[in-house]
């Protein structure tokens, strides 16, 4: 029997943090606290509004790179990029190997919310297999979630999208190769992400996204994400269709993530 991959492995964890998590908070009480939250920004409109637009990543670590920000402050990143002019912020949320929490997400959001309507769209990113941690996501304040084709069998990656709807968010839907790709139109995703990085291994191959544009699903706006740095990439993903793109480790290393965001746009 083959070893687990690096995803089996991770959303297994996942799975069990899930059901602590259940035990120590009812579902009840987070779907009031969802309620209560402040109402969500259409994520796929705010990504339309300014081609091509940069989804900013929050992130302290990953299985590939180890410690990039272990003692980020994710409200002042927040603001930094939201000030830079970030379309979108991905707060990753997974705590065993990206040492994320939804701490972060909910000081993210907060830090934002003083810029007002024209404020960046929160992104909750994590590896997301349950219906509570959606909930868990609008009570921090997401706007949209990550949903990995390579971790959700059909039914639960619709029933998770329906959810995320009805909840106000969008789901982004990110795939890998052809089969997901058409996986994610036949849910009717609005949104997809094309993953650079194969989960499986965590390689990365920038030629994922020129492969994949083209099946995309014509009325979804199309993100690319991973291994992104320079505007020669970004320009690279525009030519195909992507409309934004997700940049994490060069935005956390950059001195000046406004600075860098701008030129990412070619602005």
């Amino acid at each position: 029997m083959s070893s687990p991959s690096i995803l089996e492995t991770i959303v297994a964890k996942r799975r069990e943090d899930v059901a602590e998590a259940k035990a120590a908070r009812p579902t009840g009480e987070l779907q009031r606290v969802a309620g209560e939250a402040p109402p969500a920004i259409d994520f796929v409109a705010r990504l339309a509004q300014s081609p091509p637009a940069v989804i900013a990543e929050i992130k302290r670590a990953s299985p590939s790179k180890g410690d990039i920000a272990p003692g980020m402050d994710a409200a002042e990143q927040a603001l930094r990029y939201a000030r830079g002019g970030a379309a979108g912020i991905s707060v990753l949320t997974e705590p065993t190997w990206f040492k994320g929490t939804l701490d972060d997400l909910r000081g993210a959001r907060e830090a934002v919310g003083e810029l007002g309507a024209g404020r960046p769209g929160l992104l909750r990113k994590d590896f997301l297999v349950d219906e509570y941690q959606l909930l868990e996501a609008r009570a921090h304040g997401a706007d949209a979630v990550l949903l990995i084709v390579a971790c959700l069998d059909d039914e639960t990656l619709g029933r998770l999208l329906a959810c995320s709807r009805e909840l106000g968010m969008e789901g982004m839907v990110e795939v890998n190769n052809a089969e997901e790709m058409a996986r994610a139109s036949a849910v009717g995703a609005r949104l997809v992400g094309i993953n650079n990085r194969d989960l499986r291994s965590f390689e990365v191959d920038l030629g994922t996204t020129d492969r994949l544009a083209e099946g995309a699903p014509e009325e979804a706006l199309l993100a690319a994400l991973s291994g992104i740095s320079t505007r020669e990439d970004v320009a690279r993903f525009e030519a195909v269709g992507a409309k934004a793109v997700l940049v994490g480790e060069a935005l956390m290393r950059a001195g000046d993530p406004g600075a860098m965001i701008a030129e990412l746009r070619g602005r």
